[in-house]
Formats: structure tokens, sequence, C-alpha cells
């Protein structure tokens, strides 16, 4: 079977909120959790091959992205596309750079974009510089993010220690002139050297523009924003049906729980108005550490919870806590340590009847969907902007809404389940 777009996304959460974008313009998307070795889906039109590669080694990350490649090519799709966070964030020598460049060469490709503005979520490029809201990147709750910090938000200046070869701009003026000036300008920095370019945009319209102007390309990379154009070039080529309900999902009553490891902001900010109204399991990583049974201790409380009504375990903390938990067992064991035990929570709940599941935060939505092995997910309707429900199609049959940290408003667990409802 073709599909027409063939994506690689660096975690699990930014996957889902690219795939959100292609079903919301009418691409019917499927969600394959690490690198697949099934067959594709009947009536799929695009494909979102989620990975785990944003904070791991450069040369592993790369290793999986192609390894990921190599299967979507086997279905002749027609475009490929590299998500990463629109906050572009990774290590500060990769994964980014090191990524798009191995998919470059793997394509027998010369040159491709790099553009993560997402404006409905408050991301926006401007002169190459990544704003968060009305802020510099670095100015924003990024700057301490426990695993991926940015303190840089110079886009050119940061693909630049990671990529080979030079890394250009395509400026809002010449966005602003539509398509074809920005084909002409793709067509400029191509002549003059150039392998990359990152691209400013600050609302939906840009992207569009964009968009259009990517069509020819066999490779962009991006946020999920710069993927909102691209169905449309299919359309026009006759490739894509005019409408079809693309976001639809079974039913999905049941109990709910949220399970919440990020510690961005956003995050915080929902945990903490849970907590006004419903009941909440902080998990510790010290005394994860120290062997005590916190996994038992989280079920143990919440077996007589287990209801409509969404519990809480949560190990999200304010950035003094993680750095002091980081300080006594370092970042990569207090990271494993919490991943681990999250992940089985979240088993224990769905064994106890839980069927309806929010997890925040991309690498403990990682965790999670290994440790129920779960493989593909259909997307579904949109709950805010960047996520989506999705529905396994493994056993058991589970809804899911897997959110990005920094995604949300501080009402969003509450709001996800009034989606289902």
């Amino acid at each position: 079977m073709t599909i027409l777009l063939g994506a690689i996304a660096d975690d699990l959460t930014g996957a889902t909120d690219l795939a959100n974008t292609l079903v919301r313009q009418g691409m019917r998307t499927v969600q394959m959790i690490g690198v697949p070795t099934r067959l594709v889906p009947d009536g799929v039109d695009a494909i979102v091959v989620a990975l785990k590669t944003r904070a791991i080694a450069a040369d592993e990350a790369v290793a999986q992205s192609l390894a990921a490649l190599t299967w979507l090519a086997a279905t002749g799709a027609r475009q490929y596309f590299f998500k990463y966070c629109s906050t572009f964030d990774s290590t500060d020598a990769g994964n980014i750079g090191p990524v798009a460049d191995a998919l470059l060469d793997a394509l027998g490709a010369d040159f491709t974009v790099f553009c993560p503005a997402f404006p409905e979520n408050g991301r926006t490029v401007y002169r190459g510089y990544l704003f968060v809201g009305d802020v510099l990147l670095s100015e924003s709750g990024m700057r301490d993010h426990p695993l991926t910090p940015m303190r840089d938000p110079n886009l050119r200046r940061v693909l630049s220690r990671q990529a080979r070869g030079k890394v250009g701009l395509m400026p809002l003026a010449t966005v602003n002139r539509g398509a074809e000036a920005v084909r002409a300008d793709f067509a400029r920095m191509r002549g003059e050297g150039y392998r990359h370019a990152i691209l400013d945009a600050v609302d939906d319209e840009d992207l569009l523009t964009l968009g259009e102007a990517l069509a020819d390309f066999r490779l962009v990379t991006g946020g999920s924003g710069i993927a909102l154009g691209l169905p449309k070039n299919f359309r026009r080529a006759g490739l894509l049906q005019t409408a079809q309900q693309a976001d639809r999902l079974p039913p999905a009553p049941g109990a709910s729980a949220v399970i919440s490891g990020s510690c961005s902001t956003a995050t915080l900010a929902q945990v903490a108005f849970m907590r006004r109204s419903h009941n909440v399991f902080d998990v510790d990583p010290l005394a994860l550490a120290a062997g005590e049974p916190v996994v038992a201790r989280a079920l143990d409380w919440a077996e007589p919870l287990i209801s409509d009504k969404p519990l809480v375990v949560s190990a999200s903390a304010d950035p003094d806590r993680v750095r002091a938990a980081q300080d006594r067992l370092g970042r990569e064991r207090a990271g494993s340590l919490v991943e681990s035990a999250l992940a089985e929570i979240a088993r224990g709940l769905v064994q106890r009847g839980v069927c309806r599941l929010v997890v925040a935060g991309g690498e403990t939505s990682g965790a999670v969907v290994q440790a129920l092995g779960i493989a593909e997910l259909r997307i579904g309707p949109q709950i805010e902007p960047g996520v989506p429900w999705t529905a396994s199609l493994d056993e058991p049959r589970l809804a899911l809404a897997l959110k990005s940290g920094n995604f949300g408003r501080e009402d969003f667990f509450l709001r996800a389940m009034a989606c289902l409802d």
C-alpha cells in the first residue's frame, strides 16, 4: 500500500501532535510506536512513527531514525517529515541536526527546511529567533527544563552547532510575498550552497504559504505547525479526498486516570489545578531510589478511587525540587526511576479497570505506552491545540491522550475527559 506522507518523530507526544494536525486537515493517520515491524493498516493516508530519540546519543538517534525511514520507504511514501518539538529542544550537540543530515543523505536530497513554529500554541519564529508567547525561548520555562534546557533562542546558531553545511534564513518579509517568492528564495539558497534553512512564521497563514512552497521537497522538518499546509498539496494533486471524517473514534466510557511526569510550567499548573478538587498521589524519586514500595502504595491508594472521576498520579515538581533530586541521584537515574515507576503504575491502573488515560510528558508517555504493549494508535478528535484523543489498536483497547508537557491550559485534564463524556 502506498501512503502519502511518512513521518518520523523524536518523541511520542510530538508524534501525536503531528498526527493531530494531519487528521484535522483530512488525512487518515495512524501512529506507530517504535520502528514498525507490521504491515501498514488499510485506509491510511499518513503514518507517523514515534521514536524516543530526543535526548539519547546522537548516533543511536540517527540509527533508529534511519531504520524508521527504511520501513516508511517500503510503503512508497511520496514525502517524508522529521518532527521535533516546537521548542526545538534536544541536546546541544544534537539530535535535530544529525538526524536531519542522515535523513537527507539517505533520501539523496541536498537541502531541507527547519520550522518549529506553532502559532496556535504561542511558538513563533522571527528573524530566526524562537519565541514562546511574548518572550524569547531562552526566557521561557524551557530555560530550566530538566532534560533539555534551551538557553539560546537563535535557531541558526543552535542548528549550526549540530548540522553539516551552511544554515540560511527565510525571512518573514519573503514569506509575506507568497509561495512563488518562497520557492525562488529556496532556489537561491540552494545555488549559494546552503544545506539547511530556518523558516520565519508568526501565524497560520505563514505556515500555509510555506507548506504550499514545500510541495516538491523530499524531506520537510519542523514542529507540527509546518505540516498544516502539506495535505493541501496532496489534495491539489488529486491524491487526497476532498473531505472525510478522519478523526472518528469508537465510544470510550469508563474509569479515568491522569499520569503526569512532565515538569514543564504548563503541566505544573495543570496538576496544581487538579489538587483543588481531585485526588493526587505524588511520586518521590528519592523514595524510589531508597527502595520504598512506591508503586504498590500508589496502586493501593488508587484502587478504591477508580471511577469516571479522574485520579492523578504525579511526579511533576518545580525546578528546585527536580534539581535537588538530580544532584543526589544523577539526572539519568532520577528520570529513569520516575519513568519506570509511572509506567508500572499506569499498567496497574489499566489492570484494575482504567480505560481512559491522560499522560503528560513525552518521556513519560513513551514509557507508559511501552509498558502497556501498545504498538499502534488511531488518531481522534482534538482536545486542545497539539493534543488529540487516540485509540489503541492493540489490546487492551484504551482511549489515550498523550500530552506534551508544554501544552494545554490549566484545566486541560478535565477538558480532556469532558471530550469523551
